[in-house]
């Protein structure tokens, strides 16, 4: 994305994550993890250890619970694993308990709003029609690449998309990431843009702690703290 001003500008686009962030799904995906993990006779893991060893490209993730090399061809297997028990779960799955206040309080402080998650594109689009949100959203990107991948290239990809739909530039200043989990504040300082992490998904705290970006218990709170509203 593009650097062009030397000004500050205030915040005037979000963009949200969606698993563990605007969808409260963490007790889902470690399920989904288990069940992968059980594949191949591993132990199942708490809803703390995912925390504490969870990471992108998820290929490490899983590579360091069994410590060993995962293969091209296991790596395909248990992808599928995780995403076919995924999908018989998240139908149980609400929003955060304050997703809509947040996105309902952007939208009204005129703020634009998209959405990037990783979860796969096809599957990603349904699920947030399930909660009639597409309403205040500019866009919505789930993934169409490397399963696992890290962020910050789909990231830029997404606000170079978000600025043709809105037809207009965004300088890095003026744009906000919201969400759950280390890699999402690595895209976003990769970017140079704003960011907040949540606490509600797939890093405690602790961990998040350590990107340098304000954490929060909250979504609202996240708008607060990263000067949207």
């Amino acid at each position: 994305m593009a650097r062009w001003s030397s000004s500050v500008p205030a915040v005037r686009h979000i963009v949200w994550d969606w698993n563990g962030t605007l969808l409260d799904d963490l007790e889902v995906v470690v399920a989904a993890v288990n069940d992968t993990l059980a594949t191949v006779g591993r132990r199942p893991i708490t809803i703390k250890e995912y925390g504490a060893h969870y990471t992108r490209p998820v290929l490490l993730f899983y590579e360091g619970l069994l410590g060993r090399t995962i293969e091209a061809s296991e790596w395909a297997a248990f992808d599928e694993s995780f995403h076919a028990s995924y999908r018989r779960r998240v139908n149980s799955a609400a929003l955060a308990d304050d997703a809509m206040d947040a996105i309902a309080t952007a939208h009204k402080a005129g703020l634009s709003q998209s959405l990037l998650s990783m979860y796969w594109h096809d599957e990603l689009v349904p699920q947030v029609d399930r909660f009639d949100l597409g309403r205040f959203l500019v866009r919505i990107d789930g993934l169409r690449g490397t399963p696992g991948d890290r962020k910050q290239a789909y990231l830029d990809e997404h606000l170079r998309a978000v600025e043709r739909d809105l037809s207009s530039r965004l300088d890095p200043a003026e744009v906000l990431v919201i969400g759950d989990a280390l890699d999402d504040a690595a895209a976003a300082a990769g970017l140079g843009l704003n960011c907040v992490m949540y606490n509600g998904g797939a890093h405690p705290a602790g961990r998040l702690a350590g990107a340098g970006v304000p954490v929060v218990g909250s979504l609202l709170e996240a708008l607060e703290a990263g000067g949207a509203v």
